[in-house]
């Protein structure tokens, strides 16, 4: 029988999260449904309620339908699911119950991390995570994730030992929490971070030697990096960076019961994706509410991300999170080895910044501001390990590309 392991909530210091009921949810995110979760509202009556079917089959998988507007089905006017109004929090699918939460087990335990596409996370508003932990058991016991499974990847097809992972996750979380360093040269500090866990020979580096890398490492940080400047990205790059930010805005709406998109649908993203490919003229849309810059050119022109103390706060709490609860690698991103996992978490970073950089052009501000920069990690963050196609060989192509000729540090430089 499979073994389940302990939970484990994310222990970060202050941080916190309450459901203030914006919604967010509830809009542009795909649901997909469990077979317990079809029982349950079939059991309900909706279909027959409503006269039409309240989910939709894509790629084999079964979600909740959405409107035309992205909002889901079952989306009231005041913000609040119709299903969790009339039966229940409990009777909501697993999905909507565990949101903001994120599981990644693997053989010590399941972590629950956090998800900061949600408003009241990236706010700090609410009650401890660890009075959340009653209702996370009660949504473990329907979800297969919480089954004990074998260690990420150190890279390749090596294996991490928890001990492993442990010296890496502290190694890295030790450099974000220094506070006292400006945020430009920690996350510049981070980038490089990932290019060498990237880059390091890990069948000759095991054991209590990967403790000593890391130490050597973030004991070199920051006056290593005065001694390694990188030039601007090439164009190879930050056309590469375009396409990534693309990548993870772009989000199917499950409004009918098609496993295909249409063709018109199909042609109308591959023009959207070729003209971020260009990087010139205008930009096609960016995201549900979102104000459109003028042109590719408005978004170049806008300053990078300031550093002050509010946006200093959200991203390093961000990162933290995302590396101590498990949603770098392994069970929390596709199955990706430690090694491509942090890879990607720095091309995250670079696209938070250009995508914040967009909102502050397209909202007609001089300047990026705290409220640009949330909305541009909510949106990133929320395809981040959810939308297969941040999985998928070419997002790993693109990867080995950008982790290449400091690739990945000239990103996060041109945009923090």
């Amino acid at each position: 029988m499979a073994k389940r392991v302990p939970l484990e909530i994310l222990d970060l210091p202050d941080q916190r999260y309450t459901c203030h009921g914006c919604g967010d949810c509830c809009r542009d995110f795909s649901v997909q449904l469990r077979d317990e979760d079809l029982e349950r509202l079939e059991s309900q009556g909706w279909a027959q309620e409503r006269g039409e079917p309240v989910t939709v089959e894509f790629r084999g998988r079964r979600y909740l339908r959405q409107r035309p507007d992205g909002g889901c089905l079952f989306l009231q006017d005041d913000g609040l699911c119709e299903i969790h109004a009339r039966h229940g929090f409990h009777e909501k699918p697993v999905a909507c119950r565990l949101f903001p939460f994120n599981l990644a087990p693997d053989s010590g335990g399941t972590r629950a991390g956090l998800n900061f596409a949600c408003q009241s996370v990236r706010a700090n508003r609410g009650s401890t995570l660890e009075s959340h932990r009653d209702d996370l058991r009660r949504a473990l016991r329907e979800v297969p994730e919480s089954i004990a499974v074998a260690p990420p990847l150190l890279a390749g097809d090596l294996r991490a030992e928890p001990a492993e992972v442990n010296a890496l996750t502290a190694g890295i979380d030790r450099w974000l929490g220094r506070d006292e360093v400006p945020l430009t040269i920690r996350l510049d500090g981070f980038a490089w971070l990932a290019q060498g866990i990237g880059a390091a020979s890990f069948s000759e580096v095991r054991g209590e030697r990967i403790t000593e890398l890391v130490g050597l490492l973030v004991s070199a940080l920051p006056d290593e990096l005065l001694h390694l400047p990188v030039d601007p990205p090439g164009r190879g790059q930050r056309k590469q960076l375009r396409q990534a930010v693309f990548a993870r805005i772009e989000d199917p709406r499950f409004t009918d019961d098609e496993s295909r998109p249409t063709l018109g649908a199909k042609l109308d993203q591959w023009r959207r994706s070729r003209r971020f490919a260009r990087g010139r003229g205008s930009i096609p849309g960016l995201a549900r509410g979102w104000a459109i810059p003028d042109d590719f050119e408005s978004v170049e022109a806008m300053p990078k991300v300031p550093g002050n103390e509010a946006v200093a706060d959200l991203v390093v709490r961000w990162l933290r999170s995302t590396i101590r609860g498990g949603r770098a690698w392994g069970s929390g991103y596709y199955g990706w080895s430690i090694a491509d996992g942090v890879q990607a978490l720095a091309l995250n970073l670079a696209c938070v910044g250009w995508l914040s950089r967009a909102h502050a052009a397209g909202v007609g501000e001089a300047v990026v501001t705290f409220d640009s920069v949330g909305e541009a990690l909510g949106r990133i963050d929320r395809a981040s390990g959810r939308a297969v196609w941040l999985g998928s060989m070419g997002e790993r192509l693109r990867l080995r590309y950008l982790a290449t000729d400091d690739g990945l540090r000239r990103l996060v430089r041109s945009n923090w």
